[in-house]
């Protein structure tokens, strides 16, 4: 067992326990803070708060009689300013985004703005360069559900001379109109919003997530959208009732988002947790998903973005997070105009979704709509209708469901065709699953590259449900089916054992090679 800072400000520091343990440990751990009992925690990754600046610290996990150690200096900080100095009331009634907003604006560099314990009414809040935001114990966010008091962004801004523009606004991987996000960088850098508060969105189906389809003067906030950002984290807060995606950073880079708790209801539309759209070098780390649809979905815009802008995701960092409850636990697409490349998920625990890895795309995403070097290693999914799901016949769009998008038969290779190169899964068990084992399904004219499996053990659920493992045309519910794979150019099977599944457990078509180990 060993500790390994993270992130640390002047109050705060998030420690990860390298261990062989996933997400949480099977009995808490007590923490030491320079020799003084803290509290515990049962968490691998664990963030402490209410920390002196400038100071030395030494912190000991204790567990099972083992311990471990690590020694930090906290930031330096100029000033504290206060919300309710600045006239914030935190009564819930009063609306406090201006006094917020003051104290954001008015806060100097190595400096942070509080906002202490109490519930503060706002609309949108905008960050700033060199800010630390801190949302006390007690804290909480209410967001105002009248969209008529949110700022709009419209969707793509022609520059004066005519000859470039400017993107704004975002849905679904197109520039339109939108609503600004309930937290808003827009071209910031080096921000920190961190504390244990929360950021409520009061969401409900009798206001944001009515007749979701409609644009109603913009389309839906996101509870935190961060676009062309840089060096920012969030750390240790809870959010929940998100309008629509709750983290949405778009066309950034060097992204921390540690430790933090997203709760939605699970019938709520649209609620993905975190979908890094574009954006470089991003790290999550010991976060827990709870809601209505993917809890983390990597996009890069569909093709019009993807073709103007040729911006992918990349290096994206997955490790110590435990998804539930949603319909993809990671999720690579479905605008994924300009690729996705080195996606690294580990050590992370998947309860309760309909699929482990989702993967969505289709033709007409385009030839830069390149998908490689994605990885899971030491993954452990419980009841998971279907672990692993590669669809290139997504139905999504108008046009999802014509015969151009789902025609099994291989047609041409021109600029509107994706591909999918190398995918890579080690050290999985999959237990209590029900649909199957696996669906992975390339396309004919251009097959999935390669396709890794080593040390994976599938086990299906004795009352296991049917259900379909993809959405695309043609495919029926099934329950209990095991590897079922079509469209591959190179496929290893190493090690890998699947049990309780409903005749064979491979089927597989229009596979070039086949390797069993």
């Amino acid at each position: 067992m060993e500790l390994k800072i993270v992130l640390k400000t002047a109050r705060s520091v998030t420690v990860e326990t390298v261990t062989e343990q996933i997400y949480a440990f099977e009995t808490p751990g007590k923490i030491l803070v320079n020799g003084e009992v803290f509290g515990e925690t049962d968490r691998v990754v664990f963030t402490l708060f209410d920390l002196k600046p400038d100071m030395d610290y030494t912190i000991s996990l204790e567990r099972n009689g083992e311990r471990a150690e690590t020694s930090f200096h906290t930031d330096y900080e100029f000033v504290t300013l206060n919300v309710k100095d600045m006239g914030a009331s935190g009564d819930g009634n009063q609306d406090d985004t201006s006094f917020i907003q003051a104290a954001i604006m008015a806060c100097p560099k190595d400096s942070r703005v509080l906002i202490p314990k109490g519930r503060y009414r706002i609309t949108s809040l905008f960050l700033k360069s060199h800010l630390r935001l801190e949302l006390a114990k007690g804290a909480e966010l209410l967001a105002d559900t009248d969209r008529y008091k949110y700022p709009r962004f419209p969707g793509m801004i022609e520059s004066y001379d005519e000859k470039e523009d400017y993107n704004l606004g975002t849905w679904e991987g197109n520039p339109l109109p939108m609503f600004a996000g309930i937290i808003t960088g827009i071209d910031v850098e080096d921000v920190v919003v961190y504390g244990p508060g929360l950021i409520n969105g009061q969401a409900s189906f009798d206001n944001w997530w009515d007749n979701v389809r409609q644009m109603k003067v913009a389309f839906r906030p996101r509870m935190v959208f961060l676009e062309r950002c840089n060096h920012v984290a969030l750390q240790g807060f809870s959010l929940k009732n998100s309008p629509a995606w709750v983290l949405h950073p778009y066309f950034s880079r060097d992204l921390k988002f540690l430790n933090l708790d997203i709760e939605n209801p699970a019938d709520s539309p649209n609620t993905d947790g975190l979908d890094p759209e574009s954006c470089k070098d991003v790290e999550i780390l010991g976060l827990h998903f709870s809601l209505g649809d993917d809890c983390i979905a990597v996009k890069s815009g569909k093709i019009y973005m993807g073709r103007r802008y040729q911006t992918p995701s990349e290096n994206i960092r997955i490790r110590q997070c435990l998804m539930e409850n949603g319909h993809g636990a990671v999720t690579v697409g479905s605008e994924v105009g300009a690729g996705v490349k080195n996606i690294r998920v580990e050590r992370c625990l998947f309860r309760n979704t309909d699929r482990g890895l989702r993967i969505k795309t289709r033709r007409g995403r385009g030839k830069d709509s390149v998908l490689s070097e994605i990885y899971f290693d030491h993954i452990h999914m419980d009841h998971v209708m279907t672990p692993f799901v590669v669809n290139s016949f997504y139905f999504c769009d108008p046009d999802g469901k014509s015969d151009y998008v789902q025609c099994r038969e291989a047609l041409p290779v021109d600029e509107r065709t994706p591909e999918i190169k190398r995918l890579s899964f080690t050290n999985i068990k999959a237990e209590n699953c029900h649909v199957a084992a696996s669906f992975l399904y390339g396309l004919p004219e251009r097959k999935i590259e390669r396709i890794e499996f080593k040390n994976v053990d599938i086990s299906f659920a004795d009352n296991a449900k049917a259900g379909t493992p993809a959405m695309l045309s043609g495919v029926e519910d099934c329950r209990k089916k095991g590897f079922l794979i079509s469209n591959v150019d190179t496929l290893i099977c190493d090690h890998v054992k699947i049990s309780g599944q409903e005749g064979d457990a491979f089927e597989l078509s229009n596979i070039n090679h086949y390797e069993v180990r």
